[in-house]
């Protein structure tokens, strides 16, 4: 069963017709004045991925491996966790031996497994 009280009519849409007048074009010379062009500067700045770890490996040619390791807040039970990576870094003088602790900045792919070159050396490790 209808309720026929609850029915609303809708009005028939109303047509419009809009005249627009257009004014006869005249002739305008405009003189516009080109300022020099300004060199701007990049707002973006690229940001340089600094990280210090420990070499693990310098056993291949002007290549050290090193291990960064992180403390992470586990999500649930709060306790923190050891998480590492490695990262294979480029040493241009074969200089650096394992257990030394080093810097090393991201940079462009250098080989397929390389995108990492040595920085700096933050301490050497204990020999013997």
């Amino acid at each position: 069963m209808e309720d026929k009280a609850k029915k609303t009519k809708v009005a028939p849409a109303k047509k419009v017709e809009a005249v627009t007048k257009v004014a006869p074009a005249k002739k305008v010379e405009a003189v516009t004045k080109v300022a020099p062009a300004k060199k701007v500067e990049a707002a973006t700045k690229k940001i340089e991925r600094t990280v210090t770890g420990k070499v693990v490996s310098n056993k291949m040619d002007k290549t050290i491996t090193v291990l960064v390791e992180r403390k992470v807040k586990h999500p649930l039970y709060g306790k923190y966790i050891k998480q590492s990576n490695k990262f294979h870094a480029h040493d241009e003088k074969n200089e650096i031996n394992e257990g030394d602790i080093v810097q090393i900045t991201e940079h462009k792919p250098i080989s397929k497994s390389k995108s990492w070159v040595l920085t700096k050396v933050v301490s050497k490790g204990q020999q013997g």
